[in-house]
């Protein structure tokens, strides 16, 4: 392809919007450009990196004996409220109206449209196993797109849907799909983690996500590098056991008056102890209208993901300073004993004593609190964020911590979807069962960031050589020397020839302006022609390393097989 011929409009400039290196290099090297708030058109080279992934996936999915199938985006309302998840999905699900009034969906996800096309057409335990998978277009209204391709509100997604006759069935097909994930994410050249992962609104038994290592990213993990244990930590147990405090003989229960202090800092410093003596009281009120009181050690952190899990609801959020009001107690002196709420405390609670609470009232706290002296809480739940340095549940050895992107995420869904829809086969002994499912997800331009997150410096973007859009890019550093344009078509016409995907920069443009360009599109190789072929050499760099060679001319056509794989 001749860059002459070609459209990639590179900027100078990150533009204002811009935070992240992938959707800065990206949008400058000419590959993406944003139409709207979350929404991008995808430029020639783009698209190129995009189908690349799309035919890595396809071609493991395909070996793993996934079936491909494309499902429509417009979803009936009807297939949604049959799972309860018309409203559950809440306000990031696109709602369209047609004009006789019928409602549909844009679809984020289609395990609805799936099931419904599997209950029309298997029926026998003999049709069973099934994996369908399809590479489409999703939707999802987000609260706040950013950083380019890395949350949008459309966006490129593999979503796959296993069917099997039982439990054990199934898992076999999730490990399929989970070993299929590992080649598929080692075949792009990503560096990442698989880790244990909330189920969120897709629901199931367990899942796990693969997240991408990246500085930018908006997964946090935590792994251990002695067994290989990762889990996202909104899931990660927090291991109290090697966390206990020693015991102690209890003191007497005391009020004392603490004017103008109510964080934990301020109170730990106030009272002269550390903030591990300190116990902070969140009350929240659920979706479902309960409103609760969560106790959890000063220096740890609530986890609303293992809140909303326990409780088995849709949502939650803390209680404002009026609704506290309202109950008889003052923001940031709140405290269990004498609350008239339901009072859960979080693991790291269980075996303090002489700690400190709120005494709900302002100005005031308790201190010498005791358990089960003084209150007694309705359970002791693990509702902790895990983090660095934490032991880990299965070797005990130190956690480490982490962020990164989320590219793929795997459930086991059990009977959720069929049963809900009533997707059943007639098994061998004659008896109707539900179908067991699982789902897949990888998000296809997601991918293109993450790899972009992970392979780039200061000059611009560096391609893994499976995704590339280009394996070569050969600079004619001067069109107007016939020698130099000479060597560089003969170059480009072996290439094509040969079968390497080259791009040809043959612009009337400065050597600076080529280089830069080069840097900032990073194709994996670059063959660079000027002044040393009057003594019969060009120039080969490898855009990753920076290392450079000097190559023969007569040598160029071996290099270009070598190249070529």
């Amino acid at each position: 392809m001749r860059a002459s011929n070609y459209f990639i409009p590179t900027l100078k400039e990150a533009p204002s919007e811009a935070e992240v290196p992938s959707h800065i290099y990206l949008v400058r090297a000419g590959f993406i450009r944003q139409l709207a708030a979350g929404l991008y058109e995808y430029l020639p080279l783009g698209l190129r990196v995009l189908r690349k992934i799309e035919n890595i996936i396809r071609k493991h999915m395909d070996n793993a004996g996934a079936l491909e199938v494309l499902l429509p985006i417009l979803t009936p309302a009807e297939l949604w409220q049959e799972t309860g998840r018309w409203e559950v999905y809440g306000k990031e699900l696109f709602r369209v109206e047609d004009r006789k009034g019928r409602l549909f969906a844009l679809g984020p996800t289609h395990e609805e449209t799936i099931t419904d096309l599997v209950r029309k057409n298997i029926r026998s335990y003999k049709d069973l196993p099934k994996n369908f998978y399809q590479i489409q277009t999703k939707f999802r209204d987000e609260a706040r797109p950013r950083y380019g391709l890395i949350r949008g509100r459309e966006f490129l997604m593999k979503d796959a849907y296993s069917f099997d006759v039982s439990e054990e069935m199934a898992v076999q097909s999730y490990q399929v799909m989970r070993d299929t994930y590992k080649r598929i994410f080692d075949e792009l050249g990503l560096d990442y983690l698989m880790v244990e992962a909330d189920t969120g609104a897709i629901g199931g038994k367990y899942s796990h996500e693969f997240v991408v290592k990246a500085a930018n990213g908006e997964a946090h993990i935590v792994y251990c590098e002695n067994c290989g244990y990762a889990a996202n930590v909104e899931t990660a147990k927090y291991e109290f056991e090697l966390d206990r405090p020693p015991p102690e003989e209890e003191k007497p229960l005391e009020k004392v008056y603490t004017p103008n202090v109510s964080s934990v800092e301020e109170v730990a410093q106030f009272l002269g102890v550390p903030p591990t003596k300190i116990v902070k009281t969140l009350v929240y009120i659920l979706s479902d209208g309960r409103k609760v009181a969560v106790l959890i050690r000063g220096d740890r952190e609530l986890n609303e993901t293992k809140l909303i899990n326990y409780f088995n609801v849709l949502d939650c959020r803390l209680a404002t300073s009026e609704e506290l009001k309202e109950m008889g107690v003052v923001e940031g002196f709140v405290g269990p004993i004498g609350l008239d709420l339901p009072v859960y405390a979080d693991i790291s609670v269980e075996g303090l004593h002489n700690f400190v609470v709120g005494a709900n009232e302002k100005d005031y706290h308790y201190i010498n609190v005791n358990i089960p002296r003084d209150f007694k809480p309705v359970e002791f739940v693990d509702f902790s964020t895990a983090r660095g340095g934490d032991p880990c549940p299965n070797c005990k050895q130190p956690l480490k911590e982490t962020t990164g992107l989320e590219v793929g995420h795997i459930f086991l869904l059990g009977t959720k979807y069929s049963e809900a829809m009533k997707a059943y086969f007639v098994d061998k002994d004659g008896k109707e069962k539900p179908i067991v499912m699982g789902c897949y997800g990888i998000g296809v331009s997601r991918l293109m960031a993450a790899a972009v997150e992970q392979n780039h410096d200061d000059s611009g973007i560096i391609w893994p050589e499976s995704i590339a859009p280009f394996k070569l890019h050969i600079l004619a550093l001067n069109t107007k020397d016939p020698q130099i344009t000479d060597v560089a078509e003969q170059i480009y016409k072996q290439a094509q020839e040969i079968g390497v995907e080259v791009l040809y920069d043959d612009r009337d443009i400065s050597p600076g302006a080529k280089f830069k360009d080069a840097d900032l599109i990073g194709i994996p190789y670059r063959i660079v022609v000027g002044k040393k072929v009057k003594e019969g050499k060009v120039e080969l760099q490898e855009r990753k390393t920076g290392k450079k060679e000097e190559i023969q001319i007569p040598d160029i056509p071996a290099l270009l097989e070598k190249l070529k794989g």
